[in-house]
């Protein structure tokens, strides 16, 4: 798959990307849940703002990535809880592939706000 067919129709006007650290109890904050906080996706410790998407938004169908480093559930193309979880060195390359795909979908879209710190 071209990453030309990851752009979105409208691009959006994206700030340049952060690499400001973040904890792990940071991201979590960043879950939707708390007005005073945007909402966070991370990607191989790359994090995102998604915050003007609802579907990351509580009641959302992809709320279960907000606040977390979620590379293993997307590249598995899983929505269960127990998957969004940081660790993908292990998975197959089809799956990393999978994986490299929704980093390069997110980062037309999203602003990189910074990267979580081990």
């Amino acid at each position: 798959m071209a990453s030309s067919s990851f752009a979105p129709k409208e691009p959006p006007k994206l700030n340049p990307p952060k690499d400001t650290p973040l904890s792990l109890s940071h991201l979590e904050k960043c879950d939707g849940n708390t007005p005073s906080y945007p909402t966070y996706v991370a990607i191989k410790g790359t994090v995102f703002d998604v915050s003007g998407n609802t579907a990351y938004a509580p009641g959302g169908s992809y709320h279960v990535f907000a606040g977390k480093d979620a590379s293993r559930a997307l590249a598995l193309s899983s929505l269960k809880p127990e998957d969004c979880r940081p660790d993908w060195e292990d998975l197959a390359d089809k799956e990393k592939q999978v994986l490299d795909d929704w980093f390069t979908f997110f980062s037309k879209r999203y602003n990189i706000v910074g990267q979580v710190r081990k």
